[in-house]
């Protein structure tokens, strides 16, 4: 809702750069999505090596750790 008011408001300013702003958003969310993929995918690798490094340490805890 706030990114909304603030294009209205460039819109009553500057009605060029809003019209540009409207077109090149698509284009800049279609070029950004190889980045959101990696960035998943560092996630996920990130999480899975926190999960290697910490396992003799749960193993070791014995069971009922969390």
């Amino acid at each position: 809702m706030f990114t909304f008011m603030l294009w209205i408001l460039l819109l009553f300013l500057c009605w060029p750069l809003a019209l540009l702003a409207l077109v090149l958003y698509p284009i800049v969310w279609i070029l950004m999505i190889p980045f959101r993929i990696i960035g998943i995918t560092m996630n996920g690798l990130f999480a899975f090596l926190t999960a290697l490094i910490m396992l003799p340490g749960r193993i070791l805890h014995g069971p009922g750790a969390k």
